[in-house]
């Protein structure tokens, strides 16, 4: 599958880095180093605006490497890009550490995962069919 893209940014497309990777990295667009305070939520641009085919989405996650090392994680997670969207691509940092931390232009902030999506047609019914598991949540199927 190819996904039409325009590349605003200094960086390379995002890419996948190892032949199993499910996520591409994507980088900070951003003019000079931006400082997040603890809790302090903030829009990262990217630089890039795709074109993805109808039936797709482009997941926003966050790296495993940020959020470990220095307590950043993306909100809204995972973030979805819909097909019909043509915007910038943004992303939605929060730090959750106890300290400032330090987003530099070209810093890698998030990963993207492409995925097919349905649409679904709703059906207004009085009753359900019966399962094993019933109306049992939040933890009704043990530890």
């Amino acid at each position: 599958m190819q996904i039409r893209v325009i590349n605003k940014s200094p960086y390379p497309l995002p890419a996948y880095l190892t032949p199993g990777s499910a996520g591409m990295d994507v980088q900070a667009f951003l003019d000079q180093e931006l400082i997040l305070h603890p809790m302090e939520r903030t829009l990262i641009p990217t630089g890039l605006y795709m074109s993805i085919p109808q039936g797709y989405e482009v997941q926003v996650r966050p790296r495993s490497g940020l959020a470990i090392k220095q307590g950043i994680t993306c909100l809204n997670t995972p973030g979805t890009i819909d097909s019909d969207y043509r915007g910038e691509v943004k992303v939605i940092l929060i730090n959750l550490s106890n300290e400032k931390q330090s987003i530099q232009p070209g810093d890698r902030i998030a990963q993207l995962v492409i995925g097919r999506c349905e649409q679904a047609e709703w059906v207004a019914s009085e009753t359900l069919d019966e399962t094993e598991r019933g109306a049992g949540g939040f933890g009704s199927t043990g530890q």
